[in-house]
């Protein structure tokens, strides 16, 4: 006699996987782009020092040397940095950062690399070698003027300015007239801090963004 067969529905593997994963409570879901960009500036703001009177009497000045001073701050600036293009400018990512001598000099390179971009220092008259563009801007005691390397930018190319702070915004227009006198696309500005109540914005054509916009500095 045969023995009598187990007939008993069998249960395939896609099956219990399938169940397994529904009796499964959801996983909390990852933090979007807007939530990690607030918590990194919440983190950035407190690193920030005042100092008053400073460089005249009258002056709150703010530091962001403590951002670099650290490696996990520097590190959190870079990322914040890189969040905020990526929430801004239409979704245009740049194909070349332009940094304003001296402090877009700083983190600048680091925020182009995040990017996947070029950097191109815009520097005073006289520091750059081979041929240069210049643009002139007005500073409190007169006329100063800002070069860049004439390969910097190719024609066509997407461009994004940086500096740590916007006071008057000459200096950033000036930048911005280089870019646009080497053919680049200017898709915007990015600051770490701005002193409002100058209104340099008002000077700039292209899209501005700052990092840190809060009481600290006026607003």
């Amino acid at each position: 006699m045969t023995a009598q067969q187990d007939t008993q529905p069998s249960v395939s593997l896609a099956e219990t996987t399938n169940h397994a994963s529904r009796s499964k409570p959801e996983s909390t879901a990852a933090p979007t782009g807007a939530a990690q960009l607030s918590g990194r500036k919440v983190i950035l703001r407190a690193a920030l020092r005042q100092f008053p009177d400073f460089p005249i009497p009258g002056i709150d000045f703010v530091d962001i040397l403590p951002l670099f001073a650290s490696h996990d701050l520097h590190e959190t600036l870079i990322d914040a940095l890189g969040l905020q293009v990526l929430s801004s400018y239409g979704g245009q990512k740049p194909d070349v950062v332009v940094g304003l001598d001296a402090r877009g000099f700083l983190f600048g390179p680091s925020l182009a690399l995040r990017l996947g971009a070029g950097f191109a220092p815009v520097r005073k008259a006289g520091k750059l070698p081979g041929p240069t563009a210049e643009a002139s801007f007005e500073k409190e005691y007169g006329q100063d003027f800002f070069h860049i390397q004439k390969d910097a930018v190719k024609p066509g190319q997407k461009v994004l300015v940086v500096d740590d702070i916007i006071a008057t915004g000459g200096s950033a227009a000036a930048a911005g007239k280089l870019v646009e006198q080497l053919g680049g696309t200017l898709i915007g500005y990015l600051f770490i801090l701005e002193l409002d109540f100058l209104k340099g914005r008002d000077k700039l054509t292209a899209p501005v963004e700052t990092l840190l916009r809060d009481d600290l500095m006026g607003k």
